[in-house]
C-alpha cells in the first residue's frame, strides 16, 4: 500500500504542476511580452497557445493510455511537459515562446486525467474517497494558486523562472513513475484500425472552439472574420465528430458513457464547476489591475485567501465524504459557489483584501465541496473498462466550462461597460449638486496648480469621465458574478437527480 501512495502522490504532483501551468503566467503576461519584445496581441497567445493544446489532448489521454500503458503515457508526458518547460524558459522570441507553450499544453495534458483513472485502480473504500478529494482539491487548487505564484516568482525573480520551477519535479515524476505505476500493460495493437480520422475531427472542433472562445471578446466575435471562420470550422468538425463517435466501432472518445445518468450529470457539474473556478480566476485578478491598480504580486496576495481555504477545508470534508452521502456533500458545494457569487456581486471600486475574504473564503470551501464528490460520483459508477475513457471526457468538460465561463464574463464586461456608463451620464446634469461640487473642487485644484480656467475645466470634466467609467466596470463586474450565481442555482438542485454511489470495498481487478 505505501507504494500506491507514493505513486499516487507522484503522480498527484505531475497533475498540479501540469494545471498550475495554466494560470501560472496569467499575472506575467507584460513581463514576459517585455522580456520577448512582443505586443499584448502576441503575448496573449502564451496562454491561449497552451490552452488549446491542452483541451485536444486532455479527451485523447484515455485511448493513449490504452496504447501505451499509464505508467508509460504518464512518463513520456512528463519527460516532454519537462522538456518544454525548459524550452519555454530559454525561448529567444514570442513566436519561439508560442510553439514551446503549445507543446508543453499538449505534452502535459494527458498527466490530468491519467492521475484520475489511477486513484480508481489503485484504492477502494474510504481511501478511493480521500483519494477523490485530494484529486479534486489539487485540481482547484492549482489554478487557483497560479496567478499568486507566478507574481511572486517575476517579481522575486524573472518570468524565466516560471518555466524552469518544473525541471526539478518533472524530472523526478519521468523517473519514478515507470518503476511505482503498475496498473495495466500497453496494447500497440489498437493502433490498428484506430479512429484516426476522429482525432481530426475532434482536434478541429476543439482546436478552434477554444480559439474562437479566447479570442472571441477581443475581437468583437463575429464581427472579425478569422473568429466566423473558426466558428463554422468548429461546428462542422464538431458534428462530424459526434456521428463519428456513435458510429465508429473503436472510437477515440467514448461517448456511449453519457448513457449513464451519473456520469452525463457529473460532466454537467464538472462544466459548471470550470465556470466557476475558471471565471472567477479571470474575473478577481482583473478587477484588482484595471479598477484598483494593483500590481501581480499584489494581486496575487490578495486572491491567496481562496487556496487556503480550500486547503484548510480538505480535512473536513475527508472527513463528511465518508459519513455523508456524496450527493449532499456535492449540493453544499455548488451552493456556497452560488452564495460566493451572491457575496462578491455588492463589489465597489475600493474593494480590497479585506473586502473579498469572505467570497473568496467560501469560493475555497466551495471548490472542494463541489469538485471531489464529483468525481467520486461520476466516475465511480463506471466499470473499470469504459474509466480510461470516460476519464477524459470528464475533465475536457472542466476545461470547456472554463473556456465558455470566461468569453461570456468577458464578453459581459466588454457590452455592459457602455451600458452602465450611459445610465450613469444620465444622472450628470446640471441639477446634481454632488457633481457640481466636484467639478468645483478639481477645477479649482487645476487652477491652484497653474492651469487657466478653460484647462481646468476640461480637466475636471476629464477626471469625472474618467470616475464613471471607473464605476461603469465595477458595475460591471458585479453583473458576470451575478450570471456565474445563475449557473449554480440551476445546477444546485439537479444533483438529486443523480444516484447514489458507494465505493467498492476492494480495488478494482486491473490494479495489480
Amino acid at each position: 500500500m505505501s507504494t500506491k501512495v507514493f505513486a499516487f502522490a507522484t503522480m498527484c504532483v505531475g497533475m498540479f504542476i501540469a494545471l498550475l501551468d495554466i494560470q501560472i503566467v496569467s499575472a506575467s503576461l507584460r513581463d514576459i511580452g517585455g522580456g520577448l519584445s512582443a505586443g499584448a496581441d502576441e503575448t496573449v497567445w502564451v496562454q491561449t497557445a497552451y490552452l488549446i493544446a491542452e483541451i485536444i489532448v486532455i479527451p485523447l489521454s484515455g485511448w493513449l493510455a490504452r496504447v501505451m500503458s499509464t505508467r508509460w503515457l504518464f512518463a513520456v508526458s512528463a519527460a516532454g511537459f519537462t522538456a518544454t518547460s525548459l524550452l519555454c524558459g530559454i525561448a529567444w522570441n514570442i513566436q519561439s515562446m508560442i510553439a514551446f507553450r503549445a507543446a508543453q499544453g499538449f505534452l502535459g495534458g494527458s498527466m490530468i486525467p491519467m492521475v484520475f483513472t489511477t486513484a480508481f485502480a489503485f484504492f477502494a473504500g474510504r481511501q478511493r474517497v480521500l483519494a477523490a478529494a485530494i484529486i479534486g482539491g489539487l485540481a482547484s487548487l492549482a489554478p487557483t494558486l497560479g496567478p499568486t505564484i507566478g507574481g511572486w516568482i517575476t517579481d522575486n525573480f524573472s518570468w524565466h523562472w516560471l518555466f524552469f520551477i518544473n525541471l526539478v519535479p518533472g524530472i523526478f515524476i519521468t523517473i519514478a513513475v515507470p518503476m511505482l505505476v503498475k496498473v495495466d500493460k500497453p496494447d500497440w495493437s489498437l493502433l490498428r484500425g484506430a479512429d484516426y480520422v476522429g482525432m481530426v475531427l475532434m482536434a478541429l472542433f476543439l482546436g478552434c472552439l477554444e480559439y474562437t472562445l479566447e479570442e472571441g471578446p477581443r475581437w468583437d466575435w463575429f464581427g472579425d472574420d478569422t473568429i466566423l471562420a473558426t466558428a463554422w470550422i468548429s461546428g462542422l468538425a464538431g458534428i462530424a465528430f459526434l456521428w463519428r463517435s456513435l458510429t465508429y466501432a473503436n472510437p477515440v472518445v467514448d461517448l456511449h458513457a453519457l448513457k449513464d445518468r451519473n456520469f452525463a450529470l457529473g460532466c454537467f457539474f464538472s462544466f459548471v464547476t470550470g465556470i466557476g473556478i475558471f471565471a472567477t480566476i479571470y474575473l478577481t485578478p482583473l478587477f484588482l489591475g484595471q479598477v484598483r491598480g494593483l500590481s501581480a504580486l499584489q494581486i496575487g496576495l490578495a486572491i491567496f485567501s481562496t487556496g487556503l481555504f480550500q486547503v484548510a477545508s480538505i480535512p473536513l470534508y475527508a472527513f463528511l465524504a465518508n459519513r455523508v452521502d456524496l450527493r449532499w456533500l456535492l449540493m453544499i458545494g455548488l451552493s456556497l459557489f452560488a452564495v460566493s457569487m451572491w457575496n462578491f456581486a455588492p463589489i465597489t471600486h475600493d474593494w480590497g483584501a479585506a473586502e473579498l475574504m469572505l467570497p473568496q473564503a467560501l469560493r475555497g470551501m466551495a471548490q472542494q465541496f463541489a469538485v471531489a464528490p464529483t468525481v467520486t460520483l461520476t466516475l465511480g459508477s463506471l466499470p473499470p473498462a469504459k474509466l480510461k475513457l470516460a476519464s477524459g471526457l470528464f475533465n475536457l468538460m472542466r476545461n470547456l466550462g472554463g473556456a465558455i465561463g470566461i468569453a461570456a464574463c468577458a464578453t459581459i464586461l466588454n457590452d455592459r461597460t457602455n451600458l452602465h456608463f450611459l445610465r450613469l451620464a444620465e444622472h450628470l446634469n446640471i441639477r446634481n449638486e454632488s457633481m457640481a461640487s466636484l467639478l468645483q473642487t478639481i477645477s479649482a485644484n487645476a487652477v491652484a496648480l497653474g492651469n487657466d480656467m478653460s484647462g481646468a475645466d476640461a480637466a475636471a470634466l476629464k477626471q469625472l469621465s474618467a470616475l464613471v467609467m471607473r464605476e461603469a466596470h465595477t458595475l460591471t463586474f458585479s453583473d458576470a458574478f451575478l450570471v456565474i450565481l445563475v449557473c449554480f442555482a440551476i445546477a444546485t438542485p439537479m444533483v438529486l437527480l443523480m444516484r447514489k454511489v458507494v465505493p467498492p470495498a476492494a480495488p478494482s481487478a486491473d490494479a495489480h
